[in-house]
């Protein structure tokens, strides 16, 4: 068989399956990341004095400039947007309008039906 059949070798002795054509250099790289090293605390990194430099940070731009980026990243996403037709926007408008009714209407009738029945069983 050759390499391009798309067979893979059996798994090495850490369980991980290589491909013919990776080295071991790889696999043991492979297999180090598998196992799982203890890690101390922070407290101890610190008390031992081998704490970390954190990297600087850029200084964050002014209120205004953030401002000014936020509008033409509105400005942008605007243009992107599709826009309904005129006959589109009214027919929508039109099936909202009817579902508020109608649902309004369910929630008179319940209403209707519930303070029936409290009167009903508490009287008037």
């Amino acid at each position: 068989m050759s390499e391009d059949d798309g067979d893979q070798s059996p798994p090495d002795a850490a369980g991980n399956e290589q491909d013919a054509g990776q080295d071991s250099s790889a696999a043991d790289k492979k297999a180090a990341k598998s196992e799982v090293a203890p890690q101390s605390s922070k407290k101890e990194a610190v008390s031992k004095g081998k704490a970390k430099a954190k990297p600087k940070k850029e200084p964050k731009p002014g209120m205004i400039a953030r401002f000014r980026l936020f509008l033409r990243q509105v400005i942008a996403e605007l243009r992107k947007v599709i826009w309904p037709t005129r006959k589109e926007l009214i027919d929508y408008t039109v099936v909202v309008l009817i579902f508020v009714v109608i649902m309004a209407a369910i929630l008179a009738l319940y209403d209707f039906t519930f303070a029936k029945g409290v009167f009903f069983v508490f009287g008037e």
